[in-house]
């Protein structure tokens, strides 16, 4: 076919990308997920604030490595047969603001409700409250097609109201988010809406945050250890590093340099053996992604 190409660097850069990807799912999501199922397990007016925020935080790299692990699959896969398929993910957690969260976050499902909603309804080209208005419309839509529920809708109008918030306070003071207390804002305001999405409805959702931000007197406190053992914190350790440690140098690596070669495939490997492990191991845990 024409255009495809397939020697030694794509090779290994697919080899590469498809171990990370699957590191990523098995190694990294799975482990620390178990955290936040238990979080949300426990009944409401009896979780207490600790392990509320352990537990939303553990889902917020739950759900980033899982949803960016299926793509790095596939664009391994894909590079080993001679194709390329765009990123879908740019390390979102390191956004300064929600707006660039949203442009490294499922950055093709962004792209193109960019492209086929936003523009066409106008984008930003007739001043701040038709802006606003469109924001509210293509994310009430972004909830919806994630699921027909009345917390993906609340998931979609909160970030609404965050790029909302963000474009009025751009326009009429110009002023955004920056810097590292822009990446920690922004971070902490992505993790309080994924409680609309990991609850099973709205009102476990205002519960749950409800013991996020207030104490509850009959809430049942329950030692760290209990939910984060030593192994889930090395797991946790390790997937806040590769969340916020700038590595996108790693993707634009030369593999065809014996160095750079070598040391991929020293990577790819082990984390190939050790998530067969993980596979083994343990029971099947299908991609979130698979739930939309």
């Amino acid at each position: 076919m024409i255009g495809r190409r397939i020697d030694r660097a794509a090779l290994t850069e697919g080899a590469y990308r498809f171990c990370l990807g699957l590191g990523k799912k098995v190694v990294l999501a799975d482990n620390i997920g178990g955290v936040a199922d238990a979080a949300f397990a426990v009944p409401s007016g009896q979780l207490d604030t600790l392990h509320a925020w352990i537990g939303i935080v553990c889902y917020s790299l739950q759900i980033y490595f899982d949803f960016s692990g299926y793509p790095d699959m596939a664009i391994g896969l894909g590079r080993l047969l001679g194709f390329h398929f765009p990123e879908n993910f740019d390390q979102p957690y390191r956004s300064r603001n929600i707006t660039e969260f949203w442009r490294r976050w499922h950055m093709t499902l962004s792209r193109w409700f960019r492209d086929y909603l936003y523009i066409p309804l106008g984008g930003n080209r007739h001043g701040v409250p038709r802006t606003t208005a469109n924001l509210w419309i293509v994310f009430f839509l972004c909830g919806l097609w994630h699921g027909a529920g009345l917390t993906f809708i609340a998931w979609g109008l909160y970030h609404g109201l965050l790029l909302s918030i963000e474009r009025v306070f751009g326009a009429g003071l110009g002023w955004r988010p920056r810097g590292v207390a822009g990446i920690g804002l922004t971070f902490l305001l992505v993790t309080i809406g994924w409680v609309f999405f990991r609850a099973p409805d709205l009102m476990a959702a205002v519960h749950y945050l409800v013991a996020m931000f207030f104490l509850n007197a009959e809430a049942v406190t329950l030692p760290v250890a209990t939910y984060v053992t030593p192994d889930v914190q090395a797991y946790l350790a390790a997937a806040l590093i590769f969340a916020f440690v700038p590595f996108e140098r790693l993707g634009r690596l030369r593999f065809d340099r014996p160095v750079t070669l070598a040391g991929q495939l020293s990577l790819s490997g082990a984390s190939l053996a050790y998530s067969s492990l993980m596979l083994a191991a343990n029971s099947f845990n299908p991609f979130i992604y698979f739930r939309f």
